[in-house]
């Protein structure tokens, strides 16, 4: 950041009522279905009418041609303040960001933060077919199929600079599995074995299936609200302590092996007043494992190229040494689009609230959930990430 321009923090500005709405591997309801769902959860969980959110935040792939004013209609909200968030895996942070300022700025009060999608049997390929002009333009008509093929690119040059073999993936692939074995909406119900993960079929080399995400539909959401407003209403919540985003971040590098979060790292620690070993629960976006390991780094737990290794020394478990993607992450519950950028901060504020249930970590207070998404040919445009602590901090 600039000299003199030190953001303002968010004191008193809490999320809280993280809801899911339980995922399903294909769906014939439209994506608007499931988010009108998402905000019933948040009705039903608050207490609060659907009239008395005046803030709207929603993120989807699926809605056209509808976008978020359309639906302030389909949903009988009026509210005074409205964002489309198309941002993909991001959307979930940047929501949480631009509602926490527009309540501190009291341009709204409460404000619902959705993200979801729905999952036809074809409507995967079709968002791959039209997920951007440089995706039709620069990669298709060379014969790359999506994000697969680029992942791979990625996956392949990580390992050739740092080391990673597969079967670093697969332990944190395996990890997840189990933490998903303990979470009803989890859509993978089977343990899995590091053999199943290292012998199963391969899709784009070195990415095989069990390194895949799974498109299905789902929706998860939350609300943004002053902390009085929590407690006047008995809500549990947690305080939002620092954010960042960062968008195209290192142009320079012929292929991604870094994200956004390191021209940040240190101003989202140093708002919240915290350092990464105070972290108790890490929810890092994970598409594809290699992300989670570039995030490792990124986000300051190890320092760049040591991500093979970290993941070598640790367990990542529910009650292993670092407890990571602890609802099993969008590799085990399932990938419901958008909502995939609001998986993370949904577990992670249910971590630190201590409302997890069967994933609940013990101890945990403070909890760091990530963003990443808008992948083209070689890399992810957009990374963000959140920290939040639980209300007795």
């Amino acid at each position: 950041m600039a000299a003199g321009t030190a953001r303002k923090s968010y004191d008193g500005i809490v999320a809280a009522v993280p809801v899911t709405v339980p995922y399903e591997r294909f769906s014939i309801h439209p994506a608007q279905w499931w988010l009108g769902r998402a905000l019933r959860a948040l009705v039903d969980a608050s207490g609060i009418s659907h009239r008395d959110f005046d803030g709207f935040a929603m993120a989807s792939f699926s809605t056209a041609p509808d976008t978020a004013i359309g639906l302030t209609q389909h949903f009988g909200l009026s509210p005074r303040w409205l964002d489309h968030v198309p941002m993909g895996g991001v959307a979930g942070v940047i929501s949480l960001r631009r509602a926490a300022r527009a309540v501190q700025a009291g341009d709204a009060d409460i404000v619902a933060c959705v993200g979801g999608d729905t999952n036809h049997v074809d409507s995967f390929r079709k968002t791959q077919a039209n997920f951007s002009r440089f995706a039709q333009d620069a990669s298709y008509p060379y014969g790359a199929g999506g994000a697969n093929a680029s992942f791979a690119l990625i996956a392949r040059n990580y390992m050739n600079c740092f080391g990673a073999r597969r079967e670093d993936f697969g332990k944190l692939c395996v990890a997840q599995r189990e933490n998903a074995l303990k979470n009803p909406n989890a859509l993978m119900k089977k343990p899995l074995t590091l053999d199943q993960y290292m012998t199963a079929r391969a899709i784009a080399d070195p990415i095989h299936l069990f390194d895949c995400v799974m498109p299905c539909a789902g929706a998860e959401a939350f609300l943004v609200m002053r902390e009085e407003t929590a407690k006047s209403l008995g809500l549990a919540y947690a305080h939002i302590l620092s954010t960042i985003e960062r968008h195209h971040a290192f142009a320079d590098d012929d292929v991604q092996y870094r994200g956004g979060w390191v021209r940040d790292i240190e101003e989202l620690y140093a708002m919240a007043g915290v350092t990464p070993d105070m972290i108790d629960v890490l929810q890092t976006y994970d598409d594809y494992p290699v992300i989670s390991m570039m995030q490792f780094e990124d986000l300051g737990f190890c320092k760049k190229g040591e991500g093979p290794d970290f993941v070598r020394s640790h367990t990542f478990e529910i009650e292993g040494s670092f407890p990571h993607n602890t609802s099993g992450g969008q590799l085990s519950v399932g990938q419901a689009g958008a909502a995939g950028g609001h998986l993370g901060i949904v577990e992670a504020l249910r971590q630190v609230m201590g409302t997890a249930g069967p994933t609940q970590v013990i101890g945990a207070h403070m909890g760091l959930a990530s963003g990443f998404g808008m992948i083209n040919y070689d890399r992810g445009l957009a990374s963000g990430a959140v920290i939040l602590a639980g209300s007795k901090t």
